[in-house]
């Protein structure tokens, strides 16, 4: 079974499958076809983290790059990171985690799993709804922004005739022929060959700061996965410079309360509003670059912190005086084999096509990632070089005494942690299956008293937030409370439960 958020890359992971490829093979094929058919939300510029079920342990990898050697708080204008353009672009980590996932877990030759996506590049393929929709929105923000840095992306993704609308075909042959250069290298030419010096000597010629130099230095890291129990279970995901701990921490603090038997109560809500806010004030504190900074991982998941902070929420909504979550742009998918392996991958440029560089000929779209440091001299997440940014995609895994349970995700900047708590408290407090899990209506917390909700979960719901001094702002469309996917197997008979996101153009594909 494969699980993401657009119907032709699903088929392309399940095609994999079906040619004796096992989860990983799946999954990385999976995440190369998205970066052709969903590159509204990835690219090949971008990063991965994956957690991966296999010979009865789970294994994590941070596929997430650095500042450059160049990039520091002296080169910024006026002291602030700019969202596009040069100066926020890291170095892109997601080819290598293909490379290093196919390398330690793959099946197939690492060259197979390039074939769906180098077609769809060349021969082209229909938009789908949602990334039409995405799509066109990101060339109305392009054109507002008047840099010149943009231009080759213009000619990449808005040419001459081509009008974003659904059914319309795309494609791209400069995306194609890397692809090529990419299978054909083990992954090798994008960091040490012809790509990486095409990336730097653009940069070079355009005012980046990137260099060949930073994607050779550039390397995977296998990391253990840190956990959190709710009710029974262990919920996983990747250790920091990843934001998962602050989804951990919220469902720790929640384990602990009497949440009502119903789903969509005022007090239920509030609760798990008010957990999350206060696990937000923690992550924006303390996450940063483990090589770096010295994180507590250990103390903000112990049993003490959640006591500490679970004292905190009283009948009043509270403001948590942390920063505001932005938006983003990611890609997130789950595969299974019928071996029982599995795995929860995600794939992001961020803020849809990311910082806007394309560089030329290549359908390289570079991700803003840089523009996630912090600012403040001291702070665990300050920009320095070599240093990987706070980090908003999470892969998220499920077990149960100590068998796995299986990958979900939810995607969408900071309400990824909103979304993966809500999805595990729909299943296991109120009994969901992976479609209801993923149908219901979510809220997302916003900033201060701020909160946003599905118009789904009704006006009488609002009403009574407000009265426990919630700010409240109800959403007609789906477009920013994320997008999950989900398979959960079973462990009697091994049969795989899948669901997909409702708020997109997603699929579950399975055999």
């Amino acid at each position: 079974m494969v699980a993401t958020g657009q119907p032709l890359a699903a088929q392309a992971g399940l095609s994999i499958l079906q040619e004796g490829g096992n989860a990983v093979d799946a999954a990385i094929a999976t995440a190369i076809a998205l970066t052709v058919v969903e590159p509204t939300a990835n690219g090949i510029g971008g990063d991965n983290f994956a957690l991966v079920w296999a010979d009865g342990e789970l294994h994590g990898l941070n596929a997430s790059g650095a500042a450059p050697a160049g990039l520091s708080l002296g080169v910024l204008p006026d002291g602030r990171m700019p969202v596009h353009g040069w100066l926020p672009v890291t170095v892109p980590g997601a080819v290598r985690g293909w490379a290093d996932l196919h390398g330690r877990f793959g099946r197939l030759p690492f060259a197979r799993l390039f074939g769906p996506a180098i077609h769809y590049a060349r021969h082209g393929y229909p938009l789908s709804p949602v990334a039409a929709r995405n799509w066109a929105r990101a060339i109305g923000i392009y054109r507002s922004l008047n840099l010149p840095e943009l231009q080759e992306w213009f000619g990449v993704f808005a040419p001459a005739g081509f009008t974003p609308r659904p059914g319309a075909v795309w494609a791209s042959e400069g995306h194609a022929t890397t692809l090529e250069r990419i299978a054909a290298s083990g992954g090798a030419d994008f960091y040490e060959g012809q790509l990486a010096e095409r990336i730097g000597r653009h940069a070079e010629a355009t005012g980046g700061v990137i260099r060949a130099a930073d994607l050779a230095a550039h390397r995977s890291e296998w990391v253990a996965p840190i956990s959190a129990t709710y009710r029974g279970h262990e919920v996983w995901e990747i250790p920091p410079n990843g934001q998962g701990i602050t989804a951990l921490m919220a469902l720790g603090v929640l384990d602990g309360l009497d949440l009502p038997d119903e789903r969509d109560t005022a007090r239920g809500l509030h609760l798990q509003i008010e957990a999350i806010k206060l696990a937000f004030a923690d992550a924006h504190a303390h996450v940063a670059d483990t090589r770096h900074s010295d994180v507590p991982v250990e103390r903000l998941l112990s049993a003490a912190h959640f006591t500490q902070l679970r004292d905190r929420i009283g009948g009043e909504a509270l403001d948590p005086q942390t920063r505001a979550p932005s938006t983003g742009g990611t890609v997130y998918l789950a595969a299974a084999d019928g071996d029982g392996m599995m795995v929860s991958l995600i794939q992001s440029n961020y803020m849809g096509f990311g910082s806007g560089v394309v560089i030329p000929g290549t359908g390289i779209g570079l991700h803003n990632r840089g523009h996630n440091f912090n600012l403040e001299d001291g702070h665990p997440n300050v920009l320095k070089p070599g240093k990987r940014p706070y980090h908003t995609i999470i892969p998220g895994f499920l077990t149960r005494d100590g068998g796995p349970v299986g990958p979900f995700g939810v995607m969408g900047g900071f309400m990824q942690p909103q979304g993966h708590v809500q999805v595990i408290l729909n299943t296991l407090r109120y009994g969901m299956n992976p479609q209801e899990a993923l149908d219901a209506p979510r809220w997302q917390w916003l900033t201060g008293r701020n909160v946003e909700v599905e118009h789904g979960l009704g006006a009488h719901l609002s009403r009574e937030l407000g009265r426990l001094g919630h700010r409240v702002n109800v959403q007609l469309e789906a477009g920013s409370f994320g997008r999950g996917q989900i398979i959960w197997r079973d462990p009697q008979t091994g049969v795989l439960v899948g669901g997909s996101e409702p708020r997109t153009d997603g699929l579950v594909a399975a055999y």
